[in-house]
């Protein structure tokens, strides 16, 4: 019996439908509405000026990826929806071990690639299925599932969960 995802595959190889934009090769689209994340460094995938840029309709198409969890910032469990982390390192032709993160107000932190392939860390652009403005820590957060697993819920890991990102850049 053929899985749905080897009929999938199938169907996109034989050129009836095509691969999402995130698991295309080629280049980058461009963005066409308001720049909300910068990705630099080590990317082979570029759309602008060895930079890849996304607007939040780009980030929307990405896969997309839920999960309700406690956090040190809010009183009660949040809902955070947004593609995994690992898709858009994918997206963008991510090469490297690290990611610079820095937040509109340019606190900047170091997550591990390793993070994103070890846990289902998420580039949250929605909180309990809303948009999140930049005055509640919007566009984009970066959550780790703090419930799943006991050593996300330490300090470390609470800082790499930077909100209001704009920019990462892979070394």
């Amino acid at each position: 019996m053929i899985s749905r995802f080897w009929l999938f595959i199938g169907v996109c190889l034989s050129g009836v439908m095509s691969l999402p934009a995130w698991a295309q090769s080629g280049p980058l689209a461009a963005p066409t509405g308001k720049v909300v994340l910068t990705v630099t460094g080590n990317i082979s995938k570029h759309n602008a000026n060895k930079q890849a840029l996304f607007d939040l309709k780009m980030i929307e198409a990405l896969p997309q990826h839920s999960f309700t969890t406690r956090t040190p910032w809010y009183s009660t469990p949040v809902k955070f929806t947004g593609p995994k982390l690992a898709d858009v390192l994918a997206a963008v032709g991510a090469q490297g071990k690290d990611i610079q993160a820095v937040a509109i107000n340019n606190y900047q932190i170091t997550i591990p690639i390793s993070d994103a392939e070890r846990y289902p860390v998420v580039m949250a652009w929605r909180i309990n299925d809303q948009p999140i403005p930049v005055r509640a820590k919007g566009p984009l957060f970066i959550a780790f599932p703090y419930d799943d697993d006991a050593a996300l819920r330490t300090a470390q890991y609470y800082e790499r969960s930077i909100w209001q990102l704009k920019q990462i850049n892979i070394q």
